[in-house]
């Protein structure tokens, strides 16, 4: 791939954002670089050298934005709308294409201060950058559509954080996402009542994200655009929830337009199914618990509906709100045979196995616990029983639950039995992403600078992406 510089919202005359600078960092320690993403977007050839100087240092990248972006947006956080944000640490550092042709956005974390910081420093803690690199390639290995970390910097400042032991080493992130055009992006030209500017903005998102639509016009063109993005966002949300993660802060802000989750704070994977299970601390009513969050995205969607419902007839939006729920559960559906590796049959039998998981999985945890563990034990299906009932979770597939499950299971065939030949089958645990294994790799950089668990992990889980051959879209 070559790279293919595209800085198409920096040339766009759209008034979205603020050019900013970098801050100035007073080391800049290469902790991490993703060189299987660079080489989607022709980058893979810098030396460390280089990379420091454009994603520690900012220095431009050629033929790209000649500064770094600001985006502007408002969002509604845990229901309560908000006027009062935007990008207060990070900005939109340049934009390119892929070996797809698609446009890509390198995005920032920790990069500094802006106009939007609101009193805050900018900056981003090298534990939550360490955790963000984690995420990102858990949710990539188990098929999420989610932004990809493309670096990860040390950058020497020691900083405060109250739910964090303080002082704390300081990280600056680079991101690769498909879109930072977020729902609260069309929220504040709402309440700027700027509708020129959002018809001008779906018209870029129809001509840079949504193909199906770019040769629509007016209203036609919203009501297309909106009822993609139902779509792509009832599959993210069904994937969060077929994968155990839980995302911990829901708010609007958090929400892009091509349907792909990015900026992980608290989040956590269900160590058992646990419906109420919430990531936030400071999530005290469980808006956001795991159980929610299907509600809570069409809850946000209806947001965004309400905003181009100014520049279109709301009444078509609602045709594709009332048929989020079916997507949901046929992207539900996909979801579990993906993680089952298993062929579809008929829409009820599919949906009746997604139901049969659930029950499974919420059966098991009060003995032996292991959300991840059900995928892990029976993918492929039936050719995977004497596996499964010689593992550690065998005694316990027992029961009218665990009966009903089978059955499905023995309508199904796998979709490819080859990937149960990878070694990674013969153990007797799937690879996990709980909070304790975070926690303990983080002890060792913490007290002792020591990196290998992290890039232990990150082999692990990446041995696990190759074998579970999943793919986002």
């Amino acid at each position: 791939m070559t790279y293919a510089p595209d800085p198409r919202l920096f040339n766009s005359g759209l008034d979205l954002f603020d050019q900013v600078k970098a801050a100035d960092f007073p080391q800049t320690i290469l902790r991490y670089r993703n060189d299987r993403a660079a080489i989607t977007v022709g980058l893979e050839g810098l030396n460390d050298a280089a990379w420091i100087s454009h994603f520690g240092r900012f220095s431009p990248l050629p033929d790209n934005q000649p500064e770094p972006l600001a985006l502007r947006y408002h969002g509604h956080q845990f229901r309560h709308y908000n006027p009062d944000l935007g990008d207060g640490r990070g900005f939109l550092f340049a934009q390119l294409r892929d070996d797809q042709g698609r446009l890509l956005d390198l995005g920032t974390k920790g990069s500094g201060r802006t106009p939007w910081s609101r009193g805050g420093d900018g900056r981003l803690t090298l534990k939550g950058g360490v955790r963000e690199v984690l995420a990102t390639a858990y949710l990539e290995a188990l098929g999420v559509p989610t932004s990809r970390t493309f670096s990860l910097i040390e950058t020497g400042e020691a900083l405060h954080r109250g739910d964090e032991p303080s002082p704390t080493r300081s990280s600056v992130l680079v991101r690769l996402s498909h879109s930072h055009i977020r729902f609260g992006t069309f929220e504040r030209l709402t309440y700027l009542n700027d509708l020129e500017t959002m018809r001008g903005l779906i018209g870029f998102v129809a001509d840079n994200y949504y193909p199906d639509a770019a040769d629509l016009e007016g209203e036609d063109q919203v009501v297309r655009v909106f009822d993609l993005c139902v779509t792509r966002t009832a599959k993210l949300v069904a994937r969060w929830m077929m994968a155990g993660f839980v995302h911990g802060v829901l708010n609007t802000d958090n929400m892009n337009i091509t349907g792909e989750s990015f900026d992980y704070g608290p989040y956590r994977f269900l160590p058992h199914y646990d419906a109420y299970f919430t990531a936030a601390y400071f999530d005290e009513g469980g808006l956001y618990a795991y159980g929610r969050q299907v509600d809570a995205v069409f809850w946000n969607l209806t947001q965004l509906a309400r905003c181009l419902a100014q520049i279109c007839d709301g009444a078509r939006l609602i045709e594709s709100l009332n048929d989020f729920g079916p997507r949901y559960e046929a992207a539900a559906s996909e979801a579990v045979l993906n993680r089952l590796n298993l062929k579809p049959l008929t829409a009820d039998k599919d949906q009746g196995l997604v139901e049969a998981t659930f029950k499974l999985q919420a059966a098991l945890h009060p003995r032996s616990g292991s959300f991840e563990g059900v995928y892990f034990d029976w993918f492929g299906g039936l050719i995977s029983e004497d596996r499964a009932m010689s593992g550690p979770r065998g005694q316990f597939y027992t029961g009218e639950i665990f009966d009903n499950f089978k059955a499905l299971l023995g309508d199904s065939e796998p979709k490819d039995a080859d990937h149960l030949k990878h070694p990674l089958f013969a153990a007797s645990e799937p690879v996990s992403l709980l909070i304790d294994d975070i926690e303990a790799l983080w002890a060792a950089i913490a007290r002792d600078d020591d990196w290998s668990g992290f890039h232990a992990k990150l082999d692990e889980i990446e041995t696990y992406r190759q074998a579970l051959g999943l793919a986002a879209d």
